[in-house]
């Protein structure tokens, strides 16, 4: 809404995007120490996922830059903004890459943080629909009523859509984190991926920034959004049957970090 730099160095949707990032991981590390994650596992996964949002803003571009090619092969592939679903998907191949290659040399796993996770995806693209509610884009279509409102540089008042997913985000990661913190509920990842890509699918039909086409019919974040929802789905019992089998693993075979001492020997070997 107000792109205006702040000490001429830094834009409000950068600094939104930053502090997402801080929260989503502050949150991860809490979350990790508070569910007993070993803690070379912790360290992993916060490189892990450095890399895997470097790779995501790349995908987020590339993706949309698809979707203008294939509205308008004339113009040429060129870059034409971002896409959060896009970012998305690349950034998670990168990190389960990651992690595949890794997993063996930590007691903990990925089930073990899976609930964790989403949490902090959550906090960070909520600061990031700030960001965009700052920075005018990622709006709505013109409106009369009294939701509308009216971005710097527009002639009339539009559905401030950002906001709206911003909010919606925002109460979507307080649920996530009570469930986690008070009944350590597994499942958190599905209840990311089913409630936001219902809310996404429904809240395109009043967006109004094109993103270009993919699909006849619908918007590319519509078929995402279906993709999301079934693959929620999935995770539920594809996961349950993992998750039991994991805690007869853990009854049997605790989690024990080594002594600090004994840790800083290793390192210094």
């Amino acid at each position: 809404m107000y792109p205006d730099k702040i000490f001429g160095l830094f834009t409000m949707y950068g600094v939104c995007v930053g502090v997402g990032l801080l929260f989503c991981f502050l949150f991860l590390w809490w979350a990790f120490k508070k569910m007993k994650i070993q803690e070379s596992f912790t360290d992993f996964v916060t490189v892990n996922a450095v890399i895997a949002i470097v790779i995501g803003f790349g995908a987020a571009a590339l993706f949309q830059s698809i979707y203008d090619y294939i509205a308008n092969p004339e113009a040429g592939f060129q870059y034409g903004g971002l896409t959060f679903i896009g970012g998305l998907i690349g950034g998670a191949i990168s990190f389960l890459i990651g992690y595949l290659i890794f997993r063996n040399k930590f007691q903990s796993k990925l089930i073990d943080a899976i609930s964790i996770i989403p949490c902090s995806i959550i906090i960070a693209h909520a600061w990031g629909r700030v960001g965009c509610f700052h920075a005018g884009c990622c709006y709505g279509l013109p409106t009369d009523s009294i939701w509308g409102m009216q971005f710097v540089g527009m002639a009339e008042k539009v559905f401030p859509t950002n906001l709206y997913e911003a909010i919606f985000l925002f109460v979507l990661f307080a649920v996530c984190a009570f469930l986690l913190i008070k009944f350590k509920f597994k499942h958190n990842m599905s209840v990311y991926l089913i409630s936001y890509g219902i809310f996404r699918f429904l809240i395109e039909y009043i967006r109004n920034d094109d993103r270009g086409s993919f699909v006849p019919g619908m918007s590319p974040s519509q078929f995402w959004s279906i993709v999301m929802v079934v693959l929620g789905i999935a995770l539920i019992f594809i996961l349950q049957p993992l998750f039991k089998k994991r805690e007869a693993y853990l009854a049997e075979h605790p989690i024990v970090e080594p002594p600090k001492k004994e840790k800083k020997a290793k390192e210094a070997k």
